[in-house]
């Protein structure tokens, strides 16, 4: 799928971290944190929790100006220690349905994170792929993405040291 071509989208938001892999998939894991780590989230609360990851609802604030506007999102978290990956499956707001991946690849010097989040958009008659690929994505789902990735980085980070 490509962006704006009708079939969904889909954002990638990359980072390089001077950290290891270990705690950048470590950072990125511990969600119940983020709100302590990250100011732009409101909480993160799992509903239901395993080994492995669980349900977990997300709440966070993106800024128009001066202005924050929340949002609201759950999803079914999977963490794949191997690969290392975190996958999230949106089941409820208005993001259900939204596919995320979080990738760690060992680099030279530190590690990529990539963040990639695939939708084919709202339920919503005629608008909701256009909402997706005009409004959603970029503004949204990159606005807090890229401030997410750049928080879990500069905890990574001061781990590492």
């Amino acid at each position: 799928m490509a962006p704006g071509s009708g079939a969904g989208m889909i954002t990638v938001d990359t980072l390089h971290v001077r950290s290891s892999v270990t705690a950048a998939y470590g950072a990125a894991r511990a969600v119940e944190r983020w709100p302590e780590w990250l100011p732009h989230y409101r909480w993160v609360r799992f509903h239901e929790k395993n080994g492995d990851g669980g349900l977990v609802e997300m709440a966070a604030w993106r800024r128009f100006g001066p202005i924050p506007w929340p949002t609201w999102w759950m999803s079914q978290m999977t963490c794949e220690d191997a690969a290392p990956r975190i996958r999230y499956r949106h089941v409820r707001g208005i993001t259900r349905g939204m596919d995320v991946a979080w990738d760690f690849e060992k680099t030279a010097n530190g590690v990529q994170i990539t963040i990639t989040h695939e939708w084919n958009g709202p339920g919503w008659p005629v608008i909701g792929t256009v909402a997706a690929d005009a409004v959603i994505g970029p503004v949204f789902v990159h606005g807090i993405a890229s401030r997410t990735l750049a928080g879990i980085a500069a905890q990574a980070e001061r781990t590492t040291r």
